[in-house]
């Protein structure tokens, strides 16, 4: 059985985070049941209650969104069908019927995506499917909750006659207004309303000129308001009618109203149903806000949780635009206890209240937002004392308040109890107030109960070292500044840097040192040692750090080495490929240049045809039937090996163009050298040598020995002068 008090709940201001869930709610109903959310005492339905949110939570990143279940109460309607003899009102049908088909299309959806929200299904499979309210309200209230004409035969017959009444009143009052307009009787304004009746505006002098009666007057006087003698008839039928239709539509409504009646409960289950889908949004946008997700439940007593996030303070934070630090604590039974040490301002606080929070939060069906590996076990009890617990009313000081508090601990701890200190023993002599400290916590560890404690206390630190299923832990600070890192490291107990903290705050390094000789020297060593092993993990956490940086652009270079040449493998392969195809074409090019040149010689087409022949069947030979689609997919292939070839072909030819742009430019910037027959000279782009024999204008014939040729002067650069 779960028992969690109220004083944990504000503790751990379990509150905020209920308003914020409620915040998020779209119906009054749903605000309401966010606010009164109390820890689970059934693990069953807690465990629904968790995959339900999960479950609301993956229909915001899936193509199957929940449709619209928001609602008005029906919370009054619901109260006066229990009246015997009661009718509601024509809109409260509407609301009815709204409620209905909200809830009937919402068991539907949950049917067909059963696959993705089983246990919202499960839910829904609670209440019952009916078109039977819907069809009722239809038959009767159109869909701006006016009684429709034919929900009785009566009903018709009436609005018939009225139909007919009203035509008869227009008309009667359309002569009497042309009539007496004529005569001149008439205001300016001609007509007017009364009473919600049709009236002349006759002026005063000529009233008693005017046949009907008399409903009134201007403010001065000088208009009558009368409604003709003809009009007056009609309208007195048209009332009787209007009362007997009011008549008639109070019978429907009650007639409607005890069809409607048997399904008084099934109409609290709908409204129960929607506002408890309502709540299950509001924590799954909640999760959605704070990264949360599901952890793992185990059976065993273990707590893991894994960059866990203080709530509230991740939003606050986020609102600010400034970061929130997570923090990893575990609990297991070789590490039931944890003790927190460590100077003020440095997280242990929040670190406290984070676990707590996290654990009271999962234990009433929230997600937390913690590392999708963490896991942790459902506790009976939840035990805090955090704050300055100071009772005015009671008239009890601090200490003497924590002293209460404890006993209530001493008698209700026990195996599946998670206890949460903060400052633990302050408020009393610290040499008492410290020993008594250690006794309780001795006793919460014999009775296996979760802990985690802050303290001051060097004996406690000392205990937490001694016992072996507890242990220190400290919050990290950065060596040279003393400034927090906001960072729970397990293993080891804190310094409270007294001395350093006050020296860095200007204190006088005498008055330090004189304080120092006040107190006994083991202490201060104790300390001292502390503060080094701080400042030494401090330091060692760093390198870890940029150690574990440096490994991970190692692999992530590693990795795109490994893919690039597996890349550059493939194109080599294919690369290969095209080539030793190509060498294939031109060996069969030369063949069919020896048998074209032997045809050429002796004109035997009779051995031409054989060599071809021959030729043909042992290249067949080779080959592969292959299907049409094989043979696709390879030209496909073929293709775009062809096309990456191209297109690197056609990077070189760019870049060689390029650089003989670029040589030609050099070239031109050199000083021009006039050349001369006898020269020893080459083509710009060229590599033989010749001999300049002839200049004819801008011609030139170069002798390269075998043969000479006639070039463009331009097109030549000097290599040796003629001596």
């Amino acid at each position: 059985m779960i028992s969690i008090t109220d004083k944990t709940l504000k503790d751990l201001e379990f509150a905020t985070v209920l308003q914020t869930v409620s915040d998020r709610c779209n119906t009054e109903l749903g605000k309401q049941k966010a606010l009164e959310i109390v820890p689970f005492k059934n693990k069953e339905l807690l465990m629904d209650s968790l995959v339900q949110t999960s479950e609301y939570l993956s229909s915001f990143s899936n193509n199957n969104a929940l449709p619209n279940h928001g609602f008005d109460s029906i919370t009054n309607e619901i109260k006066f069908i229990g009246i015997e003899d009661s009718f509601l009102e024509v809109g409260s049908f509407r609301k009815i019927a709204q409620i209905s088909e909200t809830v009937n299309a919402l068991l539907l959806f949950l049917k067909k995506f059963n696959e993705y929200y089983p246990k919202l299904n499960e839910r829904a499979l609670q209440v019952e499917y009916t078109k039977y309210i819907i069809q009722k309200v239809d038959e009767v209230v159109d869909k701006y909750g006016v009684i429709k004409d034919n929900a009785s035969p009566d009903l018709i017959n009436i609005r018939r006659d009225m139909s007919v009444v009203r035509g008869k009143v227009n008309q009667s009052f359309g002569t009497a207004l042309t009539q007496y307009n004529s005569l001149g009787y008439l205001d300016e304004i001609k007509e007017s309303f009364v009473e919600n009746r049709r009236v002349l505006a006759v002026l005063a002098m000529y009233r008693r000129k005017v046949k009907g009666s008399i409903l009134g007057s201007s403010k001065t006087g000088s208009i009558a308001y009368i409604e003709p003698e003809a009009t007056l008839r009609y309208s007195r039928e048209l009332s009787n009618l209007e009362y007997e239709e009011r008549e008639e539509i109070t019978r429907i409504l009650k007639k409607l109203t005890n069809d409607i009646r048997p399904f008084k409960e099934l109409l609290h289950q709908y409204q129960d149903f929607l506002s408890d889908i309502d709540v299950i949004a509001g924590k799954a946008k909640y999760a959605l806000k704070i990264n949360a997700i599901l952890p793992t439940i185990v059976e065993e007593k273990r707590m893991f949780f894994r960059d866990a996030y203080h709530p509230i303070l991740y939003l606050n934070n986020t609102t600010k635009g400034e970061k929130t630090f997570p923090q990893t604590i575990e609990l297991h039974n070789e590490n039931r206890i944890i003790v927190i040490s460590g100077p003020n301002a440095g997280g242990k606080t929040i670190s406290l209240k984070t676990v707590g929070l996290l654990q009271l939060m999962l234990q009433s069906g929230m997600l937390l937002p913690v590392h999708e590996r963490s896991e942790t076990f459902l506790f009976d009890r939840i035990l805090t004392d955090i704050g300055d617990n100071q009772s005015i009313e009671n008239h009890l000081s601090t200490y003497s308040y924590r002293l209460k508090n404890m006993n209530y601990f001493l008698k209700k701890c026990n195996t599946k109890t998670l206890f949460l200190i903060d400052e633990f023993g302050t408020g009393s002599d610290p040499e008492l107030g410290g020993a008594l400290a250690e006794t309780f916590l001795e006793e919460f560890y014999h009775r296996e109960a979760f802990g985690i404690i802050t303290t001051h206390y060097s004996n406690l630190k000392i205990l937490a070292n001694e016992l072996p299923f507890a242990s220190n832990a400290n919050m990290l600070f950065d060596e040279k500044s003393l400034e927090p890192l906001y960072k729970l490291i397990l293993g080891q107990a804190g310094s409270s840097f007294t001395f350093e903290v006050a020296q860095k705050n200007g204190i006088p390094f005498g008055l330090i040192n004189r304080a120092k000789k006040k107190i006994e020297g083991g202490k201060v060593r104790f300390d001292k040692t502390i503060a080094t092993l701080q400042k030494e993990r401090s330091k060692m956490e760093k390198t870890s750090i940029n150690l574990k940086e440096e490994e991970s652009k190692a692999r992530e270079e590693s990795k795109k080495m490994e893919t690039i040449n597996a890349k550059i493998q493939e194109k080599l392969e294919r690369y290969q490929e095209l080539y030793d195809a190509n060498q294939r074409l031109i060996y069969l090019g030369q063949k069919m240049d020896d048998l074209s040149s032997k045809y050429f010689n002796n004109k035997d087409k009779k051995v031409l045809i054989g060599e071809l022949l021959k030729i043909v069947e042992i290249e067949n030979s080779k080959r592969k039937k292959a299907t049409a689609k094989e043979t696709k997919e390879k030209e496909i292939i073929q293709k775009q090996i062809v096309q990456e070839v191209t297109a690197k072909v056609e990077e070189i030819r760019t870049v060689k163009k390029e650089k003989k742009i670029k040589a030609l430019k050099a070239e031109a910037d050199k000083p021009k050298v006039t050349l001369k027959i006898g020269d020893r000279v080459r083509m710009i782009d060229g590599k033989a040598v010749g001999t300049l024999d002839l200049i004819e204008k801008n011609k030139a014939t170069v002798n390269y020995g075998v043969f000479t040729s006639k070039v463009s002067l331009d097109a030549l650069e000097l290599v040796e002068a003629k001596k």
